[in-house]
């Protein structure tokens, strides 16, 4: 997995200060009962990515990235990935780094989720065999995405025939000449059913982070999206981002602070008239604002601030767990405890217990 951490560092530039955002306007979602990608689960979910030739290291790193996060950050094997190749042979990336493969692809049984994924030149590899194992695998995969120019595969084999799907801005109009039968639409991603399409190698980090959010949870799918903080350095030295700010694309200043009040204010949290009064706008306005910026009213993002701090502590201290739930705002241990699992699934002692079991001690010198 070395070749990710050269492309991490382009991926923090391109935000240029901005995040990550949970927020559903300028996306296209249908839920679906058949899409086990968005299915509340903590089963590791395997995923297959066909990467074709020219496809961009960042766009492999986009879809990569955020779930190797979710597992680091949640201590479990959340997710499997497999990289495949139309013909098992290392592609050639438009940074002329070779990625290898770990296979072929072929139109098997298997009903793993299939992201494929391209950026330049994807008609050459649109072949009739090509196009013929996508349609045969569709039959059996539980999702098929198109990551950036995968869309236009999606297309070829007919996998998007009357449904909605996104491409490149740059390519919007073509795609919709070319494909009257697809309804094409000017969103970061989109998720119908069985099918998912990206737009861009940030939309698809948007992407990844819904799929973690809609399986692991909001708190889960929020420290992710931190690992991707870049700060601009500023002329100022009083001006600083927020560590929870990090990971969320805000626009207005007034919800910049408030997120800052709430990491400032974790052991005895404020109640949300307080918050908003302290902003100097109503609460009903802060709600507003919170859902239009970041998708989530603020009691759910203190919560998920809250908890994170809580699970660092459970996972990187000894302190009691009574200690950590007066540390992080919680009346008692047994409150803390309920919420923690609620919202990872776990105990907090479940947690600690998972965690050393994997830690193998370390060999003394002779």
């Amino acid at each position: 997995m070395f070749l990710f951490s050269l492309v991490l560092p382009a991926l923090r530039d391109m935000m240029d200060g901005n995040a990550l955002q949970f927020r559903k306007q300028s996306i296209h979602y249908r839920n679906s009962r058949e899409a086990i990608l968005l299915q509340r689960s903590t089963e590791r979910l395997d995923i297959d990515l066909l990467v074709l030739p020219d496809a961009n290291l960042i766009l492999i790193a986009s879809v990569i990235e955020p779930l190797r996060g979710a597992n680091r950050i949640s201590g479990s094997e959340l997710y499997r990935w497999r990289l495949l190749t139309p013909d098992g042979a290392p592609v050639l990336t438009t940074s002329d780094i070779a990625v290898p493969a770990q296979g072929a692809f072929k139109a098997t049984t298997e009903d793993a989720p299939l992201f494929v994924l391209a950026s330049y030149n994807w008609r050459r590899s649109a072949t009739p065999a090509l196009k013929m194992q996508l349609s045969q695998a569709a039959r059996y995969r539980t999702v098929i995405a198109g990551i950036e120019s995968g869309t236009w595969l999606l297309a070829e084999a007919s996998l998007l025939d009357g449904l909605p799907a996104t491409v490149h801005w740059e390519d919007y109009e073509d795609f919709a000449l070319a494909y009257p039968e697809v309804r094409a639409v000017k969103d970061r991603f989109v998720i119908d059913g069985k099918r998912l399409t990206t737009s861009g190698s940030l939309p698809t980090v948007d992407l990844m982070l819904e799929v973690i959010r809609q399986r692991q949870g909001y708190s889960l799918a929020l420290e992710v999206s931190r690992l991707f903080r870049y700060e601009q350095p500023s002329f100022h030295g009083d001006e600083s981002l927020s560590a929870a700010a990090a990971g969320l694309r805000m626009h207005d200043p007034r919800v910049t602070q408030a997120v800052r009040l709430m990491e400032e204010h974790i052991e005895q949290p404020l109640i949300l008239t307080r918050l908003a009064r302290r902003v100097g706008i109503s609460a009903r306005h802060l709600q507003d604002l919170f859902q239009q910026s970041i998708g989530a009213p603020p009691h759910v993002h203190y919560l998920a601030l809250r908890l994170n701090a809580a699970r660092r502590k459970v996972i990187e201290t000894t302190a009691s767990f009574a200690d950590i739930a007066a540390a992080t705002g919680f009346n008692s241990a047994s409150a803390f405890a309920r919420s923690y699992r609620a919202s990872f699934s776990e105990s907090p002692s479940e947690t600690r217990r998972r965690l050393r079991r994997r830690v193998t001690p370390s060999k003394v010198p002779t």
